[in-house]
C-alpha cells in the first residue's frame, strides 16, 4: 500500500523550503497548471509514502486544532539535536502542545500554515509500541 498525504496551502513556496530545506525532506517532484493548480510532492526517495502539497486560485480554508499534528521520529539522537537545531536557527520557535505527552517526549513546532509538527527522539516511539 502507498500513502499520500495531501494538502492545499496559499503558499507553496514557503511550505517547500519548509519540509525540504528546514526538515530535510526530498522534493520527489511536482506539477504546473494541472486543472488549475500547482503540486510539489516531497518525501524520501525509495519510500512508499510523500506529502503533496498544492495551490490554486482557490484559497486553503485550513480547519484544524491543537491535537491535529505530524509527528516525525529522525532516526538517531544526533539527528534529532541536528534538527531541532536547524529550526531553531531558521527561527522556527517552539511552541507548547496540549497533549502533555509530546512536551515530555519531543518538541512542538508549526508549519508556515500553522499545523502542528512534532520532532520527537526514537525513545517515544519504542515507550508507545510497549
Amino acid at each position: 500500500m502507498f500513502l499520500r498525504v495531501a494538502r492545499h496551502t496559499n503558499n507553496l513556496e514557503n511550505i517547500e523550503n519548509f519540509y525540504v530545506n528546514i526538515l530535510g525532506f526530498e522534493r520527489l517532484g511536482g506539477f504546473k497548471n494541472h486543472n488549475n493548480y500547482d503540486g510539489i510532492f516531497i518525501g524520501k526517495s525509495g519510500l512508499d509514502w510523500h506529502f503533496e502539497f498544492t495551490q490554486s486560485e482557490a484559497k486553503a480554508n485550513h480547519i484544524f486544532d491543537e491535537d491535529d499534528v505530524i509527528v516525525l521520529y529522525p532516526k538517531t539522537i544526533l539527528d534529532y539535536n541536528e534538527l531541532i537545531n536547524r529550526l531553531l536557527r531558521n527561527n522556527i520557535l517552539t511552541i507548547t502542545a496540549i497533549n502533555p505527552f509530546w512536551n515530555e517526549n519531543g518538541k512542538m513546532f508549526q508549519d508556515p500554515d500553522g499545523y502542528r509538527i512534532v520532532v520527537s527522539p526514537l525513545k517515544a516511539v519504542i515507550s508507545e509500541i510497549k
